[in-house]
């Protein structure tokens, strides 16, 4: 078989028979890493009061326990493409999870503050390897015509782990004391760790790219100027701090062009960090934009609705917790099935109906008052979920189905990172908005509960806006270029 037949640095060699069940404990494996990982992510969420409370600090302060993970995620995530070439499957998963592993002991054991930070970054390191990691291997382990399938599983990872975590974080902090949110992650990442070490094969053939020395730290600068600025707006409810909150956009805004320009200069010589190339690829772009906005409209309701339930309605933060409950197992039901949809009948017909689902709860939650009725609150957010279950599974699949496998890793980090930078926007977005409509609402008089559901009306019609974007660019999702003719492979 002469050499030219394989793509460099990556197998995409039929999946024989007898690897089957090899590829079935790799893929596995990463599927739960990154679950635990991704779950992980979002359990500070609901922690933060008691956080406060028990190591005595601000609310500014104890905001750094989501800002710096999310900044790392940021700036590690880039960098996740180069890493994906040049060093073996096993090497970076066993990488991500001793980073992961011992990330979660330092927090379990943080005696305070500035401790438990830099836990949260040492987490954040092995959790930004992992999501690409991930789907650059399902990419080159599963034929084309299967890939619905596979990604339905991936789909849950990323759904469901992110609505399941403030759940889990409002049970554990009822019964136990928050670090126990940390020991009882621990022992999942030691047996993921333990499981690699003996049964992780290499399934990928690494070659040796060069690493272009400047563009890591435009890369750092640039997404983590980005996600800082928005996370400070998001988390500080438009209050000054030490800095104007436009600097570090303006900042990072700036280096990123500086970023991307380098980019596109390397990319022809296979020397970019982010390969800018599958933005030629119409289907991976459109894709990517969808996705963004549905991140956005993710991560704020995520933040927006638990306020809405406590400060609004009156409830418990478990009580609050369990109602988003529904919703997240309903994402989980539902992303399998939507994968074999997937499968036989392409992307189109599966994003039009979840994009309306989304942008019809999102207009509904634009009507929520303190008047509004539980069983409508519980409506809206199942709606939103399903919507959203329709939209991620095919989302992916046709994302980097539709290009090239050498761009892999390079369209898996880029998701990744548009995913971070999304949903930090959308909490941004949405919480500043509601800020103000809010203060506005104090200012001309109103109760606190009336001025704060006005403030989250406006921040919910901002993602009732987006997601009208959502339906017109849902009509030019299409089938990725290998499953074009009913879902065979093509060149497998």
């Amino acid at each position: 078989m002469p050499s030219d037949t394989m793509t460099p640095g990556l197998s995409d060699a039929p999946v024989a028979p007898d690897h089957s069940a090899r590829n079935r404990v790799v893929i596995l494996l990463l599927l739960v890493s990154t679950f635990t990982m991704i779950l992980n992510e979002t359990i500070m969420s609901v922690a933060l009061p008691r956080l406060m409370s028990d190591l005595g600090v601000t609310a500014n302060a104890a905001q750094w326990l989501t800002t710096a993970f999310l900044l790392t995620m940021a700036v590690v995530i880039p960098v996740t493409g180069f890493l994906l070439q040049r060093f073996h499957t096993r090497t970076v998963f066993i990488a991500a999870l001793s980073f992961f592993s011992f990330g979660t002991l330092l927090c379990a054991i943080a005696p305070g503050l500035p401790p438990l930070v830099l836990g949260r970054v040492v987490q954040a390191c092995g959790t930004a390897m992992m999501m690409p990691l991930l789907m650059t291997t399902v990419m080159n382990l599963v034929p084309p015509d299967s890939r619905g399938k596979t990604m339905g599983n991936i789909s849950i990872v990323i759904s469901v782990a992110p609505a399941i975590g403030p759940t889990l974080s409002g049970i554990i902090l009822n019964l136990l004391g928050w670090r126990w949110m940390f020991w009882l992650i621990l022992p999942i990442g030691l047996i993921c760790l333990a499981a690699g070490l003996a049964w992780l094969k290499n399934v990928t053939e690494p070659r040796k790219v060069p690493l272009d020395i400047l563009s890591v730290p435009l890369a750092a600068i640039g997404f983590g100027g980005l996600v800082y600025g928005l996370s400070t707006i998001g988390e500080g409810h438009g209050e000054e701090g030490g800095m104007p909150l436009w600097l570090p956009l303006a900042v990072g805004g700036a280096v990123l062009i500086a970023f991307i320009l380098r980019q596109i200069a390397l990319g022809p010589k296979e020397r970019a960090l982010l390969d800018l190339r599958t933005f030629r690829h119409k289907i991976f772009t459109v894709a990517v934009v969808m996705m963004g906005l549905a991140m956005m409209a993710l991560f704020g309701m995520i933040i927006l609705l638990p306020l809405y339930m406590q400060n609004v309605l009156g409830m418990e933060p478990v009580q609050a917790g369990l109602m988003l409950l529904p919703g997240g197992l309903l994402m989980g039901l539902l992303a399998p099935v939507v994968g074999r949809l997937f499968d036989a009948h392409g992307a189109r017909k599966l994003v039009i109906p979840g994009s309306v689902a989304v942008a019809v709860a999102l207009w509904l939650m634009t009507t929520f008052t303190p008047e509004t009725g539980i069983a409508m609150v519980l409506a809206s957010h199942i709606t939103l979920s399903a919507g959203l279950a329709f939209l991620f599974t095919p989302l992916f699949t046709s994302s980097l189905g539709s290009l090239p496998p050498q761009l892999y890793s390079h369209g898996s980090a880029l998701i990744g990172t548009i995913q971070q930078v999304a949903g930090a926007a959308g909490i941004a977005l949405f919480v500043s908005v509601m800020s103000v409509r809010s203060a506005a609402g104090i200012a001309a008089g109103l109760d606190e509960a009336h001025a704060l559901s006005q403030g989250l009306q406006a921040g919910f019609m901002c993602g009732a806006i987006a997601s009208l974007g959502m339906i017109a660019a849902s009509f030019f999702v299409r089938r990725p270029p290998d499953m074009q003719d009913g879902g065979a492979p093509m060149g497998h």
